[in-house]
């Protein structure tokens, strides 16, 4: 009798299986809805950490942005405006529902003078850094005994 050695990711149509995998990996909000994380853009000039997120036909007084420790956190929700609920889709690609993103960002920010502005559908949010703390020399003094 011979071992057959089993490949549970390569049984059937493995890329079918794996797009099923992954789409049990995206998030969900509380009304059981299909969620989506936005893909960023982040970079640093000499002032600032920018980061850039597209979030086209979001609301943006639906939108969350919120910076603590360093770690810059946007949350919102898009909306599916639709009278007809039953379609025949052939494709379903557009993600809908709440989202929810956390990024620790690379450099110590200032971040109640953080600006966001949408443009195109693109938010961009710039957060200072903070000037580095230039570490202290402490002399050390000795008192002589007579």
């Amino acid at each position: 009798m011979s071992l057959i050695k089993w490949t549970p990711f390569l049984e059937g149509n493995s890329f079918d299986d794996m797009e099923q995998m992954f789409s049990n990996l995206v998030s969900r909000d509380n009304n059981n809805h299909l969620g989506f994380t936005p893909a960023i853009d982040m970079y640093e000039d000499k002032e600032a950490v920018i980061v850039e997120t597209q979030l086209a036909g979001i609301d943006p007084e639906k939108v969350t942005i919120s910076i603590e420790n360093d770690t810059l956190s946007i949350k919102g929700e898009s909306e599916k405006k639709s009278e007809v609920e039953e379609k025949n889709y052939y494709r379903k690609e557009i993600r809908r529902g709440s989202f929810y993103r956390s990024i620790p960002l690379p450099a110590h920010v200032l971040g109640d003078k953080a600006r966001a502005i949408t443009e195109d559908g693109v938010l961009k949010i710039s957060i200072p850094k903070a000037p580095e703390t230039k570490p202290k020399t402490i002399k050390i003094e000795s008192k002589k005994s007579k």
